[in-house]
């Protein structure tokens, strides 16, 4: 054990809780630290969490509301049409059975709810007419925050879905861009960069982050943050990649918990105020799920995922409470938190 990383931890720590912000090179040392410093790490990133997104967090749940035969050949995904896969395959479901899913997401305590449907962007009358059906109803039977991630939207899309009443978009990098030709060639990284400009340009919330685990080194997982970085993205997923049989990916092994752990911290210094919130492939995680805010996480997804089921939604609440972790209840804490994370 060297005291002069515990020392080097705490002063980047330091810098960042004065305002400041550390550097590519920085992150890339502190992603090979050796797993004997993870504790200090977790402590340090721990205390960046509870500075500047405190201790409520944000909880979000999704809807598959069309699923399978995508066009995309993303090599991570069960409901891509280029693999064979057990995934469902259906079109749009009803939007009643859309709003009970939203309802009951609100009842468990989310703040936010995603209508996610399989595809690369709004293309057609038929989609833009459903997708109006959907936020319509949902406006009129729930005050649970919309949330949509429907691939790529150009400008004129993005000023479309906030007109309807979209509040925030969700669109993944997936991955680093020196590494995304090896996850999907139907689409280019670029087109993600554009997706998240042209939503915040609409005046969308943007959520955006990628899968972990899907063969990048640990330079580009920095990298992946870098970009995020750059973008001013305010909310972060972090999936870690759950191989679905039948997919390229099908024989990867998972990250192991440890690793995902140290992950989520180094996430947490190169994005200090950001929201950074653990979705699919947390059970990787074991018995050690609860550490992921005190690796810094700020925000949960809960419920099932878009073809894989998730934990129990009872435990995760119990969780938040064994923890004294407040639930985020509704857009307009979100909106204060981030307000209040900008100025910190």
């Amino acid at each position: 054990m060297d005291n002069r990383i515990y020392d080097r931890i705490d002063a980047l720590t330091q810098r960042l809780l004065n305002g400041g912000d550390m550097s590519g090179e920085e992150a890339r040392w502190m992603i090979r630290l050796d797993d004997d410093y993870l504790p200090w790490l977790m402590a340090g990133a721990d205390r960046l969490r509870k500075t500047f997104r405190g201790d409520v967090v944000e909880v979000c749940a999704i809807s598959n509301v069309r699923s399978g035969n995508c066009s995309e050949n993303c090599t991570f995904c069960g409901q891509s049409g280029h693999y064979q896969t057990a995934a469902p395959k259906y079109d749009y479901i009803p939007a009643e059975q859309l709003v009970e899913q939203a309802q009951r997401a609100r009842a468990w305590g989310a703040s936010d709810f995603g209508v996610v449907s399989k595809g690369w962007g709004v293309r057609t009358e038929k989609e833009r007419a459903q997708l109006r059906e959907y936020f319509t109803a949902m406006n009129e039977h729930s005050d649970i925050g919309r949330c949509a991630s429907l691939g790529a939207l150009d400008k004129d899309s993005a000023a479309m879905l906030k007109e309807m009443g979209m509040e925030n978009y969700h669109h993944n990098l997936e991955t680093a861009e020196s590494h995304f030709s090896n996850i999907c060639t139907t689409h280019t990284y670029q087109e993600n960069i554009d997706t998240i400009k042209n939503a915040m340009d609409a005046g969308l919330r943007v959520c955006a982050g990628g899968i972990l685990g899907m063969g990048e080194s640990l330079d580009q997982r920095v990298e992946m943050a870098e970009t995020l970085r750059a973008l001013g993205v305010e909310s972060v997923p972090l999936n870690f990649l759950n191989p679905i049989d039948g997919t390229p990916m099908g024989e990867r092994t998972p990250m192991a918990p440890l690793e995902i752990l140290k992950t989520i911290a180094v996430y947490r210094y190169l994005l200090p105020k950001a929201e950074i919130r653990i979705a699919g492939g947390r059970h990787f995680l074991g018995d050690l799920q609860s550490m992921i805010f005190f690796a810094g996480a700020s925000g949960v997804m809960i419920g099932d995922y878009l073809t894989t089921k998730g934990r129990q939604v009872e435990d995760d609440l119990n969780m938040l409470k064994d923890l004294k972790l407040q639930v985020r209840g509704d857009t307009q804490q979100r909106r204060s938190a981030d307000e209040a994370s900008a100025v910190a």
